[in-house]
């Protein structure tokens, strides 16, 4: 056994790192699904027309506009 302590977890950085990933994934599955895009905008998400890496820094951030439910 090792007796060097576990660091303590860090939620934050933990959800921050986790955002990044799905924001990563999202942008990829995007490109090949009108659908998804379509969800995204109804989110409130502006991605209609933008790139993988564009779609990717939107998703990143909260949406900028009200969602259409």
């Amino acid at each position: 056994m090792s007796d060097t302590p576990t660091p303590p977890r860090n939620p934050s950085a933990e959800l921050h790192t986790m955002n990044e990933r799905l924001a990563a994934w999202a942008a990829c599955t995007a490109e090949d699904s009108p659908a998804l895009i379509e969800r995204f905008e109804a989110m409130g998400y502006e991605v209609r027309g933008k790139s993988r890496e564009a779609v990717e820094a939107v998703l990143r951030c909260p949406p900028t506009r009200t969602g259409r439910g």
